[in-house]
């Protein structure tokens, strides 16, 4: 299995990243993005693409015409969607790695319209937060060519396993984590933020540093505000997809939909600007007053 030329369908944070890591392993890398498509939004990443020698496309027909290895990286609510406007327009072997946050039966209906096109489709759980790691991000891969994508990457520098050959395996095992870290994310803004309100979170965390002595609480805490504040919008999709996961194995997905909440509720706090102006490395405490002054009656 050899590749001359990646097509990166979505150029996002992880977009950008996988681009500039890969880009020196094949002839040739291009990008598509729907902001690609927007007289207001296209230009910063079209000045971004072009600044880090990444060809940009006109349209996902045109990208597929290019490539032999199509990455799809997109938020998670359009995984399918992604799937059936490539479909028509991918050339016969090519391979569709699929990267998103989807659960299995949504990555099993993408996979049969890429399938029926004499393309391959091979399902990626990326399992944890591309920043710091980059390309080497730990991803679990699943399909009938894992193993052989899987070794290709992995010459590449990337840090890819193949789980299994069966579709949904790898996705279960991504949604299933999720439910996790994604709740952990939700239950510490809002138990954070209820404490700064009462005034009692010089009380609360301590108890926590007890019972759980490996966590850095503190440090956990404003990295968790941080990512939810910045990429809330992706985590709440991505935990409507764990939902249909759990709903998917039979049960109902009462914490799932209520992480996928709260993480909701993030992300409108911040498009309404309630954050505007906070750093990443910001302590959570100011995140946690943003939150807090956005209850108050407006005077």
């Amino acid at each position: 299995m050899k590749f001359q030329h990646i097509g990166m369908i979505g150029y996002g944070e992880v977009g950008k990243i996988f681009t500039a890591g890969l880009k020196s392993r094949v002839a040739g890398i291009s990008a598509w993005d729907v902001k690609f498509d927007s007289p207001d939004l296209k230009a910063t990443p079209l000045a971004h693409a072009t600044q880090n020698g990444i060809t940009t496309c006109q349209s996902v027909a045109e990208l597929c015409a290019r490539a032999d290895l199509v990455i799809s990286a997109v938020t998670a609510s359009n995984t399918l969607a992604v799937a059936q406007a490539a479909a028509p327009h991918l050339r016969p072997g090519a391979v569709f790695l699929d990267l998103n946050s989807a659960s299995p039966g949504t990555k099993q209906q993408a996979a049969l319209l890429i399938d029926a096109t004499g393309a391959r489709y091979v399902e990626a759980g990326v399992m944890t937060s591309v920043p710091p790691y980059g390309i080497r991000v730990p991803m679990l891969l699943g399909g009938a060519m894992a193993a052989d994508l899987a070794a290709v990457l992995n010459q590449w520098g990337m840090d890819t396993k193949a789980v299994s050959d069966q579709l949904g395996v790898a996705s279960a095992i991504k949604m299933c984590r999720s439910v996790m870290i994604k709740g952990l994310e939700a239950l510490v803004i809002e138990s954070y933020a209820t404490a700064r309100a009462y005034g009692v979170e010089d009380h609360v965390l301590p108890t926590l540093m007890e019972t759980f002595p490996s966590i850095d609480w503190e440090k956990q805490g404003a990295y968790f505000f941080s990512r939810v504040v910045q990429h809330g919008q992706r985590r709440a999709e991505e935990m409507r997809e764990a939902a249909h996961t759990v709903k998917e194995a039979g049960f109902k997905p009462f914490m799932a939909r209520a992480i996928a909440d709260k993480q909701q509720w993030v992300a409108d706090q911040a498009c309404a600007g309630v954050f505007e102006g906070i750093g990443k490395d910001t302590p959570w405490q100011v995140f946690a007053d943003r939150l807090i002054a956005g209850l108050l009656p407006k005077t």
